[in-house]
């Protein structure tokens, strides 16, 4: 059965079904809506809801939470998500399980609650201190945004590790039909490190404050370990139309559907240009990236922001092939006809030099 939904609510009930236990979060456009759909189903269930007094608080009610077992989630936008990377930093060394929405808004400072992108390399990159990795989803649609819930708990849970879903104020705010039939709640996992009482058993003790140096660089050379299996394990994406592609677009989120728009207006005009859509930004698919350059020369990034993902492209590439840039910072949506118009004209350039060769 569909249901016609804001994207924030479909994320809150995708949660609900998830197994979420206990949610803590504070108000911040655009994703009030979220916060308020979880105020009611949360506690018509009997389960945790609290309105934390500030940011900061919420994700430590979260770490809180996790510590004792409990399914935890909070979300924000911008300014809220930078207040919060103390305790995901804190969460990643404690290695505990967390789920982190953050709707972007344009940035930086207060920016404005227009939807945008630009919050992409504090996201992909820890965002706090310390050598930590967040593993990153990136939904593009409402239905695919109830998709990926169920699988940041089952990744939290399966690698002891914060996930950050990034959406941004497009897709939190605009309504679409959505199913949850096919949902499937994420799997159970041992959690033999949560302090629950001690008794009948040893007592545990968990903290990341390790003043022995050669202990603390034992547990980041740990961390490491993990975040490589995660990189090797969990690398996801969508290609469309890249088989006879001599350009091909990266753009990911919301970004991505514009861009499939535009696409189908360059097949129409016979350009062949086709797109990769990571759906984890970390882990970033470079891999198929560095696959794709062994025939393809051009690659096309389109991202709402002044160029952040950009880099992890060129990262990817290593030096190979030719890489044209076009972002729209500011919360600004460009249209699938203005991507058609930018796309064909770098397309035209990028083979007019090859004739010149």
């Amino acid at each position: 059965m569909k249901r016609l939904m804001s994207g924030n609510a479909a994320l809150g009930e995708a949660a609900f079904l998830s197994g979420c236990t206990c949610y803590f979060g504070y108000p911040i456009t655009p994703q009030n809506e979220l916060t308020e759909y979880m105020a009611k189903r949360m506690v018509e269930a009997g389960r945790v809801f609290i309105q934390s007094e500030s940011e900061i608080a919420a994700i430590n009610m979260v770490l809180g939470a996790s510590v004792t077992g409990a399914r935890a989630m909070t979300s924000s936008s911008g300014p809220g998500m930078s207040l919060k990377q103390e305790g995901i930093s804190y969460l990643a060394a404690d290695e505990l399980p967390a789920v982190i929405v953050d709707m972007v808004r344009g940035g930086p400072g207060m920016g404005n609650i227009s939807p945008a992108q630009s919050d992409y390399l504090q996201a992909t990159r820890g965002g706090g201190h310390g050598d930590y990795k967040t593993i990153v989803l990136a939904p593009g649609s409402v239905q695919e945004l109830t998709e990926v819930v169920p699988l940041a708990f089952d990744l939290a849970d399966k690698y002891r590790n914060p996930v950050i879903i990034l959406g941004d104020g497009m897709l939190g705010q605009m309504m679409e039909p959505v199913s949850f039939d096919d949902l499937k709640p994420p799997a159970e996992y041992e959690k033999d490190y949560t302090l629950t009482g001690a008794k009948g058993r040893p007592a545990r003790k968990m903290h990341s404050l390790l003043f022995d140096t050669k202990l603390l660089e034992e547990h980041n050379w740990k961390l490491s370990r993990k975040f490589q299996r995660i990189e090797q394990n969990e690398v996801k994406y969508e290609t469309y139309l890249t088989d006879d592609a001599d350009m091909i677009v990266v753009a990911y989120g919301i970004g991505a559907r514009i861009v499939k728009g535009a696409i189908k207006r360059l097949r129409q005009e016979n350009l062949k240009v086709g797109m990769i859509r990571p759906i984890t930004l970390w882990p970033f698919p470079a891999k198929v990236l560095q696959e794709m350059a062994k025939t393809v020369n051009d690659f096309f990034v389109f991202e709402m922001s002044a160029g952040q993902m950009v880099e992890d492209v060129k990262l990817s590439l290593e030096g190979k092939g030719h890489i044209h840039f076009y972002g729209r910072p500011g919360g600004v949506i460009p249209t699938p006809v203005e991507l058609f118009r930018i796309i064909s004209r770098h397309y035209y350039q990028a083979h007019a030099l090859k004739r010149k060769k």
